[in-house]
């Protein structure tokens, strides 16, 4: 049951872009059609799914004060470490989207790669680190929901930005400022979830 709760809480409550605003930058630019917004989606998804587990491991064991002898802290790394986990992950991602997925690989662009400096990535993993997870299985849960909750996000919002444009806006909002609106109002949306006790 907790772990049905972390899963639902992670998505909802504490959702990356419409709670936490992490990952906006790849959020505002792949969102402009459904088709590579899920693409991008389903990649952070992946990404935070394998590096969390990868992370709390490390954060449990070599990072932990006294494990390589008395005195000897290494909690100061983590940073380092869990940036060098990402990169590689993502690096592999890359590989496996280019060589199975061209079309997809085209469309995302320069964004794949960015997803190693996505601060939802980033971000998984430091709350992840605050949270004090009890095992693997909490850092697993909590990195699928995560992810699954940027998906549903990119989604969305692609999806809406298909359909206005073919609605009539006014000039200056056409672009990222209708974007910007929509935004603001998903995240007033899903500021009511905050109420839902777990």
């Amino acid at each position: 049951m907790e772990y049905l709760n972390l899963f639902v809480k992670s998505i909802f409550i504490d959702n990356m872009i419409f709670a936490l605003f992490l990952g906006m930058c790849s959020y505002l630019a792949v969102s402009k059609t459904v088709k590579t917004a899920v693409g991008l989606g389903a990649a952070v998804t992946f990404v935070l799914l394998v590096t969390l587990p990868v992370n709390y491991l490390l954060n449990e064991t070599v990072l932990k004060p006294g494990y390589f002898g008395e005195g000897i802290d290494l909690s100061y790394l983590s940073f380092i470490v869990f940036i060098a986990v990402i990169a590689a992950i993502v690096q592999i991602v890359e590989m496996v989207v280019e060589k199975f997925f061209p079309a997809l690989y085209g469309s995302l662009g320069i964004f794949l790669p960015l997803i190693a400096v996505n601060c939802a990535i980033l971000g998984g993993s430091l709350f992840m680190q605050q949270k004090e997870f009890e095992n693997i299985g909490y850092a697993a849960v909590y990195a699928l929901g995560s992810g699954i909750g940027w998906l549903f996000a990119i989604a969305c919002i692609a999806a809406i930005r298909e359909k206005l444009s073919y609605s009539h806006i006014p000039a200056p909002l056409k672009g990222l400022g209708i974007t910007f609106i929509a935004t603001g109002l998903m995240a007033i949306a899903f500021l009511s979830f905050s109420g839902i006790q777990l």
